[in-house]
């Protein structure tokens, strides 16, 4: 029988040589959140919302030859204008000024909240998750009933007892704030402890704090992150509820919930002492919101493709 040359076949589709090459190259977690997160538009536009937020309230307060809290009884409830941009107030203080100087004080206030309640609630939910038994029925009742005190008359009493200041607030705010971060790592925790690369590194004599800082901590960072990104605008507003009930700042300290607190009567015939402050509350909020969204659904792996 005639043996059929090979020049009379041609190879169709992928020849030998690439037939076991990987086209598209493998992503870590991280980089398939990062690139996942960046495809989320509405997120990505919260993030330059909050640069912008952020920019302006570090050279917002230098951007006008106005002090904040100098009084300017010639120039009292100035509407807008070249000079003044956002107004004046009762006082006769530049409005745009006091705008962003504000920005610098309830931006701290979410953040170091955030901050706090992300360290106590981390170590605190981890430890009662990873110990188990006593200790976890112990830590966790605590938080229940720390959770159970009002959380105005504590603020109050706070208040009360060491006047009112930037630190007392953000004492008041994270006194029992931490709790929701608690049960969050809690739970992560408890589902991942018995994981084997966890049980193996308790094998190999690992103590807890390697344990929760190398495996445990790292693997629950989703959730915690998407948590604090909700903190910081609750912490705002929690501020701007304060100031609205007297509870906020002393003058001349200035932030968000006082100027709305202080525009609130003059409303009828001088708005724009209110809407500036509300506003930029509710961009910041947004921000926030829309951030803290993109990040669950980036983590989330059930959209992953």
């Amino acid at each position: 029988m005639q043996q059929i040359s090979k020049d009379k076949f041609q190879i169709v589709g992928n020849e030998g040589i690439n037939s076991e090459k990987i086209e598209k190259p493998s992503l870590s977690f991280w980089k398939d959140v990062s690139i996942r997160f960046r495809k989320n538009k509405l997120a990505m536009f919260g993030i330059v919302l909050l640069v912008l937020l952020v920019f302006f309230a570090i050279f917002g307060p230098y951007m006008t030859e106005y002090d904040y809290a100098k009084n300017d009884l010639m120039n009292t409830n100035k509407a807008p204008s070249s000079e003044h941009w956002f107004g004046t107030d009762d006082l006769g203080r530049d409005v745009f000024t006091r705008t962003w100087e504000g920005a610098r004080i309830s931006l701290a206030i979410g953040v170091l909240a955030a901050l706090i309640d992300f360290t106590i609630g981390v170590l605190w939910g981890g430890i009662s998750g990873f110990k188990g038994g006593r200790v976890d029925e112990f830590m966790m009742r605590t938080a229940d009933i720390l959770y159970g005190v009002p959380y105005l008359l504590l603020v109050i009493l706070l208040m009360v007892v060491l006047g009112q200041s930037l630190g007392t607030m953000i004492l008041a705010m994270t006194i029992t704030g931490w709790i929701n971060m608690s049960r969050i790592v809690r739970g992560q925790v408890l589902s991942l402890k018995n994981q084997e690369y966890v049980l193996a590194s308790r094998t190999l004599g690992a103590g807890l704090t390697r344990i929760m800082g190398k495996h445990l901590i790292p693997n629950t960072m989703g959730p915690i992150l998407v948590t604090m990104t909700l903190t910081v605008p609750a912490a705002i507003f929690t501020e701007a509820f304060l100031s609205f009930l007297g509870l906020g700042l002393t003058p001349p300290l200035a932030s968000w919930g006082t100027m709305a607190s202080d525009g609130l009567p003059a409303l009828k015939y001088y708005p724009w002492r209110l809407f500036f402050p509300a506003t930029f509350i509710a961009l910041t909020i947004f921000a926030f919101n829309v951030i803290g969204d993109g990040l669950r659904d980036a983590l989330d792996p059930r959209l992953r493709k």
